[in-house]
């Protein structure tokens, strides 16, 4: 004869997720290694599984599907630059020297999360979620945002020309974000020498 109270408990440990310690930050790590090594296409849940050592049903414990993972790995990316970049800057004073800063700090985030960062890149447009989405847009815009207001700042001061914001933070930014085109970490020179040889470019323009 079957016991309901049983019954239920066997459904309650079932139901509970494996132990793996900060299971959550090791299945995006994993997954954002795999899918830049070999795509998303490419990188199966079985597969990002056995990496992190639990079975493809503990994966489901934190994420419903692949997709979830990928835009998870986005927006954490996002925040780790916004809060790093932010702490590197608050530290500066002029808007050369936070110029210089937020160069450095944002390349020295993205060779030490290159991942993340280029899972970022390559995935943000695809992104499905309506709530992942808000939460990348708001954290790209921030950090945009921060970027045009050092200019802005630097304009004002007499610091720098009269030059148009928007372009040139968009002109920094891409000069800053697609070194992921060819940089590789562990390669030659520091993504951070790059971003402060593109430094003195734009401030040799910028300079009034």
């Amino acid at each position: 004869m079957s016991v309901p109270g049983n019954t239920e408990i066997k459904s309650k440990r079932q139901g509970r997720p494996p132990i793996i310690p900060d299971a959550r930050n090791r299945i995006l790590d994993d997954a954002a290694r795999l899918f830049a090594q070999d795509g998303y296409d490419g990188t199966s849940l079985g597969e990002l599984a056995a990496s992190v050592g639990v079975t493809k049903a503990a994966i489901y414990h934190y994420f419903p599907n692949k997709k979830e993972i990928y835009e998870a790995i986005i927006v954490r990316t996002l925040e780790g630059l916004r809060r790093h970049v932010s702490q590197v800057t608050a530290q500066a004073s002029g808007p050369e020297e936070t110029l210089v800063r937020f160069m450095i700090a944002h390349a020295d985030f993205f060779e030490e999360h290159y991942d993340g960062f280029l899972a970022m890149l390559v995935g943000y447009g695809g992104m499905e979620n309506v709530v992942m989405i808000a939460e990348a847009q708001k954290l790209r815009d921030d950090h945009e945002q921060a970027l045009r207001q050092i200019i802005a700042d630097g304009v004002a001061q007499g610091a720098f020309r009269p030059v148009g914001i928007d372009t040139t933070s968009r002109a920094i930014l891409s000069m800053l974000n697609w070194m992921v085109r060819w940089f590789k970490p562990g390669k030659g020179r520091r993504a951070a020498a790059f971003a402060q040889d593109y430094c003195d470019l734009m401030l040799g323009g910028l300079r009034g």
